[in-house]
């Protein structure tokens, strides 16, 4: 009898897995097809009102895309892809890992492998909660108050669902984007969330990780810290763990560092984090400032600006602006790709700006002297002399 081929044998256990339900999820990567802006593609088991499907989303440049189907039209649409259209899948089953890389000269090669891991069937989304990264009927989320055990946020808490939902999303994409990828690391991420508060979404970056990394919330106040270790010790989080520190202490408390996180960080703590960042050796820097307050008294506007200039709210949104956007110049004068997008929308809070830094994994922050000269540039422009993270980075402005 012909022996299977590597193909039938990775087929094989993803049709296993979908039949027994351990079936977690399968992402195809190394695009190959006509379309530019598609990223990758991962696939999902969700429950919807027509029973068992299988979720693709599909990740583009700017936009997800997703597609529900039954598993038989799923397996075939992935049959169809796999190895075409994408070049690499990596299989995640309850008990296995498997991996199906195609060459560019045809031949195909899969690597299977049984995990330790113990753990029960992953309860399969619903409709209502379709392609959410967060389960909703998670126990941290109850305790926290978010949600009820049927995974529907508890009165007023629907915003700061939302708000978790999305920044878990956001989080996992940027990984990818920056080489993290929990599917190809071989060791846990180190990842540092500054100011943490109450956690939220600590904890949501610890359960959509998992083992696969180390998450560390450091919080000033040790009421906020005890309350948030044993929240983690009583859902089995070992993997998270919560200090008492600064911003400042950064280095000390947390070590080296592939992820820094720091939302919400009022007025120069959000340059203090991002500075701290870098100092940890992290490789991807997440912030969403707040309260940009230190660069008000230093603007001075030009003769047509100065009019409108004169009330009260264009003043705080010009500096919200330039505050930000000469951010991003200098994380960029220090050798980082950044970009600077909406969080969430406007609707759930006003302070929805989110500044992402990557610089590859283990390659030096180098200064680019042509970027330093655009950020300087831009200083002069608004009669900015100093500012917290130029300060923090050696880069005279003036």
């Amino acid at each position: 009898m012909p022996q299977p081929t590597h193909r039938e044998r990775f087929f094989a256990t993803l049709n296993r897995a979908i039949d027994d339900e351990s079936f977690e999820k399968l992402t195809l990567g190394k695009y190959r097809g006509n379309n530019a802006t598609v990223k990758k593609l991962i696939i999902r088991p969700v429950t919807l009102k027509g029973g068992s499907h299988l979720s693709f989303l599909w990740r583009h440049d700017t936009q997800d895309i997703t597609k529900n189907w039954k598993p038989k039209k799923a397996l075939h649409e992935i049959d169809r892809l796999l190895g075409q259209d994408f070049r690499d899948g990596h299989l995640f089953t309850q008990t296995q890992h498997g991996q199906l890389e195609t060459r560019d000269d045809g031949t195909v090669r899969v690597k299977i492998k049984t995990t330790d891991k113990k753990v029960s069937p992953p309860a399969a989304q619903h409709n209502r909660s379709k392609n959410h990264h967060i389960d909703a009927t998670a126990g941290w989320l109850q305790e926290i108050g978010i949600t009820n055990p049927d995974g529907q946020s508890r009165k007023g808490q629907t915003p700061k669902l939302r708000q978790i939902q999305k920044f878990a999303e956001i989080l996992e994409h940027l990984l990818h984007e920056s080489g993290l990828s929990p599917d190809s690391a071989t060791e846990p991420l180190r990842i540092g969330d500054m100011g943490c508060g109450k956690g939220y979404l600590t904890f949501a970056t610890a359960a959509l990780l998992g083992k696969s990394a180390e998450v560390i919330g450091i919080e000033r106040r040790q009421g906020l810290v005890d309350t948030c270790n044993t929240l983690a010790m009583n859902q089995g989080l070992d993997h998270l763990k919560f200090l008492v520190g600064d911003i400042s202490d950064t280095k000390t408390k947390a070590g080296k560092l592939d992820v820094l996180i720091a939302l919400h960080a009022c007025d120069t703590a959000t340059d203090d984090a991002l500075a701290a960042g870098i100092e940890a050796g992290a490789s991807l820097l997440v912030v969403a400032p707040c309260c940009q307050k230190e660069l008000r008294s230093q603007l001075t506007p030009s003769a047509e600006l100065a009019p409108a200039l004169r009330h009260g709210i264009f003043q705080e949104r010009q500096a919200e602006f330039v505050t930000d956007a000469l951010r991003a110049l200098l994380l960029e004068a220090v050798g980082f790709s950044t970009k600077v997008f909406e969080f969430v929308s406007t609707e759930h809070t006003a302070k929805n700006i989110m500044i992402a830094a990557t610089n590859p994994k283990d390659k030096p922050v180098r200064p680019s002297p042509a970027a330093v000269v655009k950020a300087r540039a831009f200083a002069q422009f608004y009669g900015i002399k100093t500012h917290a993270l130029a300060r923090a980075l050696d880069i005279e402005l003036t």
